[in-house]
Formats: C-alpha cells, sequence, structure tokens
C-alpha cells in the first residue's frame, strides 16, 4: 500500500536490460521504498539529453512515498554521446517509447535485480510519467498518437499496462503550431491527443515559451484542452519550462527554481497517482481542496 508518510528508500543503478536492435542494452534506474508490499510503479521518461540520474526530486519523493520509479536512459542521453548522423537519430522517439514498453515486459528482470524487491512489485497499478520530450513519449502510451506528415492518425502504441499518467510541461500542436527549425529538425513533433484516453495529469507552467512553438505557454495546455475526457490539468502560476526546478537541484537549466512549486508539484503528483491507481483513495480529492483553499495559491486544478 502506497503511504503518506516518508520513508526509506533504496536505489540500484544501473539496472540492465537486453535491448537486441537498439545498438545499446537498455540502463535503468530502481528507487523503492526499502520497505512494504504491493508496491505501484511509475515508469518514468526523462527530458532530451538527460539520463536515469536526472529527475532526483520527484524520483525520490515518489519512492519514499511507496512507488517503485523506474528511470530509463534514453539514447538521446548525453551520458551515450550518439552523433547526429546515426542511423537511429531520426526513430529516437520511437526508441523511447519502446525503452518504457521494454521495462515493462521485463519487470520480472528488474524485480530480480534490486535486492529485497523480489515479490513487492503491483502490476496491476502502472503508471507513465515524463517530463518535455518525455512527457511525450509517455503519452503515446497513454494512446497520443506521432501524426503522419499528412495528417493521418499514425501508429497505436499505446499499452494498457499503463493506468494513469503525469505529463510534465508536454508540447502541443505541431504543423503550423512550430517554427521552421522545429519542423524541419523535429517532424515527430506532431502528436494527437484525440486517441489519448487514459487518464493523466497534465502539468504546465504559465510562463513556459518554447523555443520550438510560434505560441505562447498555452501551446503546453493542448493535451488537456484536445484528450478526451478523464484529465486534470495543474497550471503553475510563474512556471517556465523546468517548472521550478524538478530535474534536479541547482541545474543550471533551470530558469525558474521555485523550492516551492517543486514541493507541490511532489505532493500534487503523488496524489494523483494514488487515487488514479486506487479508486478508494482520497488523496486526490484532499490535495485539490488544500489547494484551492490556499491563501497564496501556487497554481490552479482544472478536470473535464
Amino acid at each position: 500500500m502506497v503511504t503518506s508518510a516518508p520513508a526509506p528508500i533504496i536505489s540500484a543503478k544501473p539496472v540492465v536490460l537486453p535491448a537486441p536492435g537498439r545498438g545499446e542494452d537498455l540502463r535503468v534506474r530502481v528507487s523503492a521504498p526499502a520497505h512494504g508490499h504491493d508496491l505501484p510503479i511509475i515508469v518514468f521518461s526523462h527530458g532530451f539529453g538527460w539520463s536515469m540520474d536526472g529527475y532526483g526530486p520527484l524520483a525520490d519523493f515518489w519512492a519514499a512515498h511507496g512507488f517503485v520509479v523506474i528511470q530509463p536512459t534514453h539514447l538521446d542521453s548525453r551520458t551515450l554521446n550518439l552523433p547526429p548522423d546515426d542511423p537511429r537519430t531520426p526513430l529516437i522517439w520511437r526508441f523511447r517509447v519502446e525503452d518504457l514498453k521494454r521495462v515493462l515486459d521485463r519487470l520480472d528482470l528488474v524485480e530480480a535485480s534490486v535486492p529485497g524487491l523480489g515479490g513487492r512489485l503491483d502490476r496491476s497499478r502502472i503508471a507513465a510519467a515524463g517530463h518535455s520530450w518525455g512527457a511525450q513519449t509517455a503519452s503515446v502510451l497513454l494512446g497520443a498518437r506521432v501524426l503522419d506528415p499528412d495528417g493521418g492518425a499514425g501508429e497505436d502504441l499505446s499499452d494498457p499496462r499503463i493506468k494513469a499518467g503525469v505529463l510534465l510541461a508536454l508540447p502541443g500542436l505541431g504543423g503550423a503550431d512550430l517554427t521552421p527549425f522545429a519542423a524541419e529538425h523535429f517532424p515527430f513533433m506532431n502528436p494527437g491527443f484525440a486517441t489519448m484516453t487514459t487518464p493523466a495529469l497534465v502539468v504546465a507552467g504559465d510562463r513556459d515559451r518554447s523555443p520550438l512553438s510560434v505560441r505562447g505557454a498555452d501551446w503546453f495546455t493542448d493535451p488537456y484542452v484536445l484528450s478526451p475526457g478523464g484529465k486534470s490539468l495543474l497550471t503553475l502560476f510563474g512556471a517556465e519550462h523546468s517548472l521550478g526546478g524538478i530535474p534536479g537541484h541547482a541545474v543550471t537549466e533551470t530558469t525558474d527554481e521555485n523550492p516551492g512549486r517543486v514541493a507541490l508539484i511532489q505532493r500534487l503528483t503523488s496524489a494523483y497517482l494514488r487515487s488514479a491507481l486506487d479508486p478508494e483513495d482520497s488523496s486526490w480529492p484532499a490535495a485539490r481542496t488544500a489547494l484551492a483553499e490556499s491563501a497564496e495559491p501556487l497554481g490552479r486544478i482544472d478536470s473535464r
């Protein structure tokens, strides 16, 4: 069961998952409560260039509050230094999705590779989460599509094992909403959200202005507005792309460092996933009420 009080955690890396055809075996970091059983699982996809070593503020908090967090290192990670002319580069977005699926396929190996973790996972309660490009990766498992250049639906790569999602700073629509540079170099940034049916919490900063889009911060609300119901949107006041610093403490890429905002994201994402993965859990309604009644709220929540 997920507990509300922080607990000691264990963390192991690298857990190596064989990945034929990928060119590199998949390395993941696993963080989990030191004690407890029937633990829900979060598979987390990092942003561009990061690795399994990033996002400690989220991974450590989630693990301390009862989740098993599995963080793969994708091929775009700076730790792998893949050259731009590598033949895998045009399909890295797809390798990313396959990385998350490979984690789910090999949960037996993940369990066996982390001392003390065996037999403690609840495989019926799995969530996918990610930040930025990682949020796009996670969204594909929730039912979003990478549309064809002509606007066709694209392949369905959703995964029924995923029961809920947390999508942090997920980019919006492609096409005319992209800058010419983005349209030329990142053709996979052409999502369709109409098929993203799995419940999800979308987190967006109201000052997140991407150099890849001609639109403003509202671009990051597209996944909420354009997807089917069963979604919630957390709009963070004053937040830019790092949402206050979720990639790590004192990270140079963070332009809006705000520990209070990070703490709010920690609490609200945990509460959302508890309730999304267990309908009898009241954490999310309680967290929503607490935010709405705050004297100086750092954000607001909408649901549809």
